[in-house]
């Protein structure tokens, strides 16, 4: 029976953090599912799910904590499943000028309306005419069935108005 195990990373960046932790992986006959891996400011910051069979889990799980000698910061936690299938799949995009504030406020609309953020990437970069910073999002959501995607799409909007930023929300195909 396999089980899946999900594994956070913080490490100073440098080269060979992915190729030990796929040592270990490799080394308790799991396999690397999924993952998601950035670099920012100097920091490796990795997330990523294996499945293994239940009765070599701990043993992954002590080996990937054992990254912590060389200083690492290791959490590893047990899948708590998949999601429901009655959810209906939306991408969010959001551009603008940044300010502090946009994500709180995005997630809180989402948030009332029992959305679930599956994945959320955020940027900065320069606006091409004036060099101002410019916040860039892009997220992967999980509606419930019960919310009425015109709802959703007016709260955004209107959200979207006072933030002073353009917003798509499209059905992920």
């Amino acid at each position: 029976m396999q089980t899946s195990l999900v594994v956070t990373i913080i490490a100073d960046d440098k080269p060979g953090i992915v190729e030990r932790i796929a040592e270990h992986v490799l080394a308790a006959g799991a396999n690397w599912e999924e993952s998601r891996m950035a670099r920012l400011e100097g920091k490796f910051a990795g997330l990523l799910r294996v499945t293994v069979n239940r009765e070599a889990a701990d043993t992954l799980a002590g080996r990937l904590t054992a990254l912590e000698q060389d200083g690492m910061t290791v959490v590893v936690a047990r899948a708590a499943g998949s999601a429901p299938a009655a959810l209906r799949a939306l991408r969010l995009e959001l551009v603008g000028d940044d300010r502090p504030g946009i994500v709180r406020d995005i997630s809180r609309v989402l948030a009332r309306q029992g959305v679930n953020i599956d994945e959320l990437e955020t940027d900065l970069e320069s606006a091409p005419m004036s060099g101002e910073p410019l916040f860039r999002a892009r997220a992967h959501l999980r509606v419930p069935s019960s919310v009425p995607l015109e709802t959703l799409r007016r709260q955004l909007e209107e959200l979207a108005g006072e933030l002073m930023v353009d917003l798509a929300l499209d059905d992920v195909e």
